[in-house]
């Protein structure tokens, strides 16, 4: 029905035209074989399928192992946050700290993971797009003083409005409209708005003062250290892509493709582990043949069919 009809002006049902374009990305069928698989865009890159996200350990002092892989249509990578935390959680693999990317981070998943799973995401807060803070010349939300107790917020020239709004709509932010009477005689004003007076948008005081501190902490070198522990997560996507073919789907829907995903991350574990030898351990390889000795000593390399004939 999405497909092919539109809902009119008066509630009735009409074909789609060519003028209405394409139904909404989430919801337009791509393939008649796969009714679940969606387009997306990543970067340059373009497909038809869904979303892989792999979790690993990080620690310095043994082998990186993956923890958990969620499988999603196309959406928002922080949709599929809370997912993995409840798996990791079930398995008792929860981390101290999750390292994550800007695409998974947002000041309310950073207080859910710490108040429900006692979890300390670390990963950089997507920054204040204003147009004030874009062009270094204006007056930012970070210029003005907000008294949560008092409930009154204080521009840089001294001007004070306690227009104190908590609109449903603006959930959870919290909305402070200065008068134009303050505003309209500013010599500043122009930097400052471009309306008739100035709003402020804020989110309530436990995630305001949560927001701040993540954007100061970035810019601490210890955190930035270990946030560079992160970057191994990018390889091992690469390896899952690229090394093991991941990026093809093998079968149809999202719940075999997420099956095909786990085996990858299985085998991957595996290739790892198997370099691991217990300290203890009395395994000691085989001599090598008088073919692989033959190949060795003319420089010749050592073919591996069982990869080559996948």
């Amino acid at each position: 029905m999405v497909q092919h009809f539109l809902i009119d002006t008066r509630g009735g049902l009409r074909p789609r035209a060519e003028k209405d374009g394409l139904p909404p990305v989430g919801r337009r069928l791509e393939s008649p074989y796969d009714l679940e698989a969606r387009y997306t865009r990543r970067g340059h890159r373009t497909w038809v399928g869904y979303l892989a996200h792999a979790t690993e350990t990080c620690d310095e002092d043994s082998v990186n192992v993956i923890t958990d892989v969620a499988t999603t249509v196309p959406t928002g990578d922080s949709v599929a946050l809370p997912g993995i935390h409840i798996r990791l959680k079930r398995r008792r693999l929860l981390p101290a700290e999750h390292l994550v990317d800007t695409g998974y981070t947002s000041v309310v998943l950073h207080d859910t993971a710490a108040r429900t799973h006692r979890v300390t995401m670390v990963g950089p807060l997507r920054t204040n797009n204003s147009r004030q803070l874009k062009t270094g010349d204006g007056f930012a939300r970070e210029n003005f003083i907000i008294d949560f107790d008092q409930r009154e917020v204080t521009c840089p020239n001294g001007q004070v409005s306690g227009n104190w709004n908590e609109l449903p709509a603006m959930a959870p932010y919290t909305v402070v409209r200065f008068d134009k009477r303050q505003c309209g005689p500013c010599p500043e004003k122009r930097s400052c708005t471009s309306g008739a007076a100035r709003t402020v948008n804020f989110l309530p005081q436990h995630l305001h003062e949560l927001q701040a501190r993540n954007r100061s902490d970035q810019q601490d070198p210890q955190w930035q250290r270990l946030y560079a522990s992160r970057s191994g997560i990018e390889g091992t996507m690469n390896e899952l892509a690229n090394g093991h073919r991941m990026r093809r789907c093998r079968y149809h829907g999202v719940s075999k493709a997420h099956v095909q995903h786990v085996l990858t991350a299985i085998a991957v574990n595996i290739e790892r582990l198997s370099t691991q030898e217990p300290e203890d351990s009395t395994y000691r390889p085989r001599s090598p043949t008088a073919f692989q000795q033959y190949l060795d000593e003319n420089d010749l390399p050592r073919p591996r069919w069982w990869r080559q004939g996948q």
